[in-house]
């Protein structure tokens, strides 16, 4: 966008306001961090500490599954290859799969390992098996964290096993869950599983809101004594999804308590509503020294808002477009932006596009319309 002056274009569908009942604050938890945040809309609707950097222990896991998912989504590797089990692998204290030293496991019984049980055995067998070696997996891991914008994420390795600079936060983990699930739906099914059995040995998962909401379908725990008991889970409703992230609680129980409390205060106090469907016209702009003098905007993909219940009478949209946009102007370019405000306060920005190109009119018309500017 240039410095030039901007031309705000409100629509408002406020009208008179009949009193809704309020929704209660958020809630207040024994944890040292949470996020909720709905799975379309991307916003967050309630949080604590949201980026206050915090080991993640077993949390770790869900970005040596996203590398390794996106590895297989490359057909780098595939299910059914196998991995040879090193010494180092085997040899990993904490959670385990139980693989032994010198075996061959395929990629999909290890990669049930590192979800179901949280073995950190799997974990550095797959790194190892990626990478070459774990320190090299875990520079891959910060990579894809860069990628997925997490900011104030940090690791170290594969299994989240402590070490002082190994760190995330539980906006940054919401982030990570999101894009798990967005980005890999059939993988992301792994999550749901609630038992896996190798070597003759059965283990449930550790993430014990798959037994008790059968709207849950994952995602991760973790615990170490400095990280506390943590959870990244997701549940859907309907056509919504919701997910919920809780760092640092003092026991499994408030781990498990806090997560159903923030997934049903999403839930039950808060509506997500389609406010423009991408690609489809929203309105008119004006366009100067083109072969048209108008173009059509809109979003390049659902502008979705997630807001408290019956709130949606009194949005607001603030289009604003450069007041000198001026032709050749190409379909898709980003010619200005949209905020959804709520009682006038912004909550979301869209930028807005053009749907169609506006090519450079005649002499004439660029002549006349450079006079126009000027007005």
């Amino acid at each position: 966008m240039t410095k030039r002056l901007l031309t705000i274009f409100l629509c408002s569908v406020f009208v008179t306001v009949v009193q809704a009942s309020p929704i209660p604050p958020a809630p207040n938890l024994n944890v040292k961090a949470y996020v909720i945040m709905d799975f379309d809309s991307k916003m967050i609707l309630a949080s604590s500490n949201k980026d206050l950097t915090l080991p993640p222990a077993s949390i770790t896991k869900m970005m040596t599954a996203y590398v390794a998912f996106t590895e297989l989504k490359e057909n780098n590797i595939s299910l059914d290859e196998e991995i040879l089990v090193s010494k180092k692998a085997w040899k990993t204290g904490g959670s385990k799969m139980f693989i032994e030293v010198g075996k061959k496991i395929k990629v999909r019984d290890i990669l049930q390992g590192v979800i179901t049980v949280s073995g950190n055995d799997a974990s550095v067998a797959l790194a190892e098996h990626i990478s070459g070696d774990e320190k090299t997996f875990a520079t891959y891991m910060n990579q894809m964290a860069s990628n997925l914008g997490l900011k104030n994420t940090n690791y170290t390795n594969a299994t989240g096993l402590p070490n002082d600079s190994l760190y995330t936060t539980a906006e940054d983990i919401s982030l990570l869950s999101s894009a798990l699930i967005e980005e890999f739906p059939d993988l992301y099914k792994l999550y749901s599983t609630k038992s896996f059995q190798f070597n003759d040995i059965k283990q449930y998962s550790r993430n014990k809101l798959l037994f008790i909401d059968d709207n849950v379908d994952g995602i991760k725990t973790g615990f170490t004594k400095a990280a506390g008991y943590c959870l990244a889970s997701s549940a859907k409703r309907g056509n919504r999804r919701l997910i919920a992230v809780v760092m640092g609680a003092p026991t499994p129980e408030v781990r498990i308590q806090a997560s159903r409390t923030l997934l049903e205060y999403g839930f039950r106090f808060f509506e997500t509503h389609t406010l423009f469907k991408g690609n489809t016209p929203i309105s008119t702009a004006r366009v100067f020294s083109g072969e048209e003098t108008e173009i059509k905007f809109g979003v390049t993909e659902d502008a979705m808002v997630t807001i408290p219940r019956r709130q949606k009478k009194n949005l607001k949209y603030e289009y604003i477009i450069d007041r000198q946009l001026t032709a050749p102007v190409k379909q898709n370019q980003t010619i200005g932006f949209m905020h959804i405000k709520l009682k006038d306060k912004i909550i979301h920005t869209y930028k807005l596009t053009a749907l169609e190109d506006v090519n450079q009119g005649s002499l004439y018309r660029r002549t006349v319309d450079s006079l126009l500017m000027d007005l």
